[in-house]
């Protein structure tokens, strides 16, 4: 009766992939480019591979709208989202409803960058296992700066300056459409991550610093914003102000941008048939700005799979995460999304090189990546970052001066931390 038993037990393990059963499991998604497309990809895999099957609820591509979403559906307990592909910054707000995974993960999370393991550490507890990180850099068109003799540029006063000469002598040759430079201006967290960005690399602080102390109200952050409201229809669109990143890769992409920040998942897409730009450009860091403390400063992203305490499916849904988050997925997604690797091994892996050679070169960024503020605001992250890209967003549209309004801005910071955080 026993060796029944035990090949019962054997031969359902090994048609279920080691679980006694098939669930149905959904995660939820924020789609940009091909995300979606390489998610099912490696889904159909997990599903032959286990006899589980696994649905994707798709999201907006707005991270603002994604975390609303996260913690409505959280708060309300709901037990039809199993997996959630989380932004590296929320770890600290959702960590009380999401599954610990130190047990569950501790012979991978070795593999992947100490950093970002960290980051999704919460009071001793892996509460999401990294999926792919995210550093963006400086998008540029190589046929249109060899045509003028410039270099990519160093500073962002050598991009304002680069982009406008190209921008009117090509317009004055019949490019009536290219614009100078395209970015993340909408009123999100795009925004935080690109005026973070110009902020940091021009002496300014990170906003919030580690050990808690306000700092955005001060010159160099004046000035850094200063001069990005005067890109506003000059060298970029004033649509800029609603541009999230798949608008600003429209513009890229049909060769109506000289210079593009966004992240790595643009590049393959910018190299793919029907791009007008193939061939065409190439990334470098982003600029840095001027005086004391000017550096080149990239915001770390990155996305990270969590499952949710309220799964009817844990140990499927922990299963996904390890799969999904495994050396041959991320390799996968490197290699058909340009997302780069977590797993610190992948960046010296030559099918990826082959396939996408920027991704060894990405590096260089992500070694000059910069947090958001989100450890030392803990909770409140989401609330100091909306007033943020309020601020920033009102001087870009010209609603008072950037001086007046990081004044304002750190009036409301400090009434903010006064209540804890």
């Amino acid at each position: 009766m026993k060796l029944r038993h035990a090949l019962l037990a054997f031969a359902a393990a090994t048609i279920l992939g080691g679980q006694a059963y098939a669930a149905n499991l959904s995660i939820v998604l924020g789609s940009t480019g091909k995300d979606e497309q390489v998610m099912r990809e490696l889904l159909d895999k997990f599903e032959k591979d286990t006899g589980n099957k696994v649905q994707i609820v798709p999201m907006p591509s707005s991270t603002t709208d994604q975390f609303g979403q996260y913690k409505l559906w959280l708060a309300a307990q709901n037990s039809d989202i199993d997996v959630y592909q989380t932004d590296v910054i929320w770890a600290p707000q959702l960590a009380n409803q999401l599954l610990d995974l130190t047990d569950a993960m501790k012979d991978v999370a070795k593999d992947h960058f100490p950093a970002i393991i960290e980051s999704q550490t919460v009071n001793g507890k892996l509460v999401a296992l990294p999926f792919f990180t995210d550093a963006p850099a400086l998008y540029y068109r190589k046929d249109l700066l060899d045509k003028y003799g410039k270099q990519p540029p160093k500073t962002w006063d050598e991009l304002t300056a680069t982009a406008k000469e190209i921008q009117d002598k090509e317009r004055a040759a019949g490019a009536k459409n290219l614009w100078g430079f395209v970015f993340q201006g909408n009123a999100y967290e795009g925004l935080t991550c690109n005026a973070l960005e110009w902020v940091k690399s021009n002496g300014g602080g990170q906003i919030v610093e580690p050990d808690g102390s306000i700092s955005i109200n001060n010159p160099q952050a004046v000035k850094a914003l200063e001069l990005a409201r005067t890109w506003i229809n000059n060298i970029s669109p004033p649509g800029v102000l609603a541009y999230q990143e798949e608008e600003s890769r429209g513009v890229w992409q049909t060769g109506n941008a000289v210079f593009m920040r966004n992240w790595p998942y643009a590049y393959s897409l910018g190299n793919s048939g029907d791009s007008a730009v193939k061939g065409k450009f190439d990334v470098v860091p982003l600029p840095a700005g001027t005086g004391d403390g000017a550096r080149s400063a990239a915001t770390l992203g990155g996305w990270n799979l969590a499952v949710s305490k309220y799964s009817k499916n844990p140990d499927a849904a922990v299963a996904l995460v390890k799969f999904l988050g495994s050396k041959d997925s991320q390799k996968y997604e490197a290699i058909n999304a340009s997302h780069l690797p977590t797993i610190q091994a992948l960046y010296e892996d030559a099918d990826i090189a082959a396939a996408q050679p920027i991704i060894p070169r990405w590096k260089e960024v992500f070694l000059n990546a910069v947090p958001r503020p989100s450890a030392p605001t803990k909770v409140k992250y989401n609330e100091v970052s909306n007033q943020f890209w309020t601020a920033v967003h009102k001087t870009l549209s010209g609603t008072g001066s950037a001086a007046d309004n990081l004044a304002a801005l750190e009036i409301s910071l400090t009434k903010l931390k006064g209540s804890g955080w």
